[in-house]
């Protein structure tokens, strides 16, 4: 006797959900009566999201970034009230530092990656695939002391990349370079400081970052490596207010650089105090740098143990202006 024979209500019941099944199937595929618009299974072909532009990616991030100020500010008013009475680096039971309330909240939009050796002496990047396919890419590295992971490992990746090194304590820029032809053709050095101000018959020979650049012909600067032991604030504070003097009233600020890789030593006297080193990240702010990429650097920490933790990597973005960076019809 058959299957059907000896049950046939269920035989009944599995033909019609066996029915209900292909009728579902058919109304929701791709060429059924909806034209694909029921109920999407995991076999279906999802519709193609459209892609961000740079410069819409920017404005979202943006919107988040100040947020984060915000949060910045209720944190001072938490262990402040005030910026002048805030500890940069407490130690009465206080769980903060002077590193949180500067939080890396921006979100590159591009690829980030960390560039040159592990350890001391490699940074993160933003974007840099983008940076080397230009024909011709500028680089300045301040602070050199003799190593040159960084600055080797992009112009290996860009052959239009060229870099301009200063540093006063050594004489060259590291093997990395030097014992590398091709390499070392593309790389400038001079042992010459960075400063707030020009000092061409001091020693070691002092400049700014704008006369640096109007000396070597360049309008704009690819990729800013500053590593110069306490020095930053005040060069960055010339270099930025330069350019804000330059800006008609009411105007933005637009500093020639595409990113900064930037080590900071909050261990001098005055930037130590949590109110003049709020003023002077908030300058930076206001010229259109944005942090996206922080590092402490605990090679410092392991070797002199018991200080605090007062150097840190940072790296930031500018928003502002037409370069790579920020905008996908370059």
């Amino acid at each position: 006797m058959t299957f059907y024979a000896r049950h046939p209500r269920y035989s009944i019941f599995l033909i019609v959900c066996l029915f209900i099944t292909l009728l579902m199937f058919f109304n929701s595929s791709p060429g059924g009566p909806d034209g694909g618009a029921g109920r999407a299974y995991p076999f279906q072909r999802r519709p193609p999201t459209k892609a961000l532009h740079t410069e819409e990616v920017i404005d979202m991030t943006e919107s988040s970034y100040r947020e984060a100020l915000r949060e910045r500010q209720r944190m001072i008013r938490k262990w402040g009230p005030t910026p002048r009475d805030v500890d940069a680096f407490p130690s009465h039971g206080e769980f903060y530092t002077l590193w949180d309330f500067f939080i890396p909240a921006f979100q590159c939009p591009h690829r980030v990656q960390r560039i040159g050796t592990l350890g001391d002496g490699g940074k993160w990047m933003c974007g840099l695939d983008r940076v080397v396919k230009k024909p011709k890419c500028v680089i300045y590295s301040f602070g050199v002391n003799g190593e040159s992971s960084f600055e080797s490992s992009i112009l290996e990746r860009g052959p239009g990349c060229e870099v301009w090194g200063y540093d006063f304590s050594v004489n060259s820029f590291g093997p990395e370079i030097t014992s590398v032809p091709n390499l070392d053709s593309r790389a400038h050095f001079y042992p010459y400081a960075l400063g707030p101000s020009d000092a061409p018959t001091s020693d070691p020979p002092m400049f700014t970052l704008q006369t640096l650049m109007k000396r070597n012909g360049h309008s704009f600067i690819d990729i800013l490596k500053v590593d110069i032991e306490g020095a930053e604030f005040e060069s960055l504070n010339s270099f930025i207010r330069h350019f804000t003097s330059a800006t008609p009233d009411n105007g933005q600020v637009v500093l020639p650089i595409g990113q900064l890789q930037l080590e900071i030593h909050a261990r001098d006297a005055t930037y130590a105090q949590f109110n003049n080193f709020l003023k002077w990240w908030e300058e930076l702010e206001r010229a259109g740098l944005r942090p996206f990429w922080t590092e402490p650097n605990l090679v410092y920490v392991n070797l002199i143990r018991g200080v605090a933790p007062d150097l840190v990597e940072y790296s930031f973005m500018n928003i502002r202006g037409h370069h790579e960076l920020v905008a996908d019809d370059l």
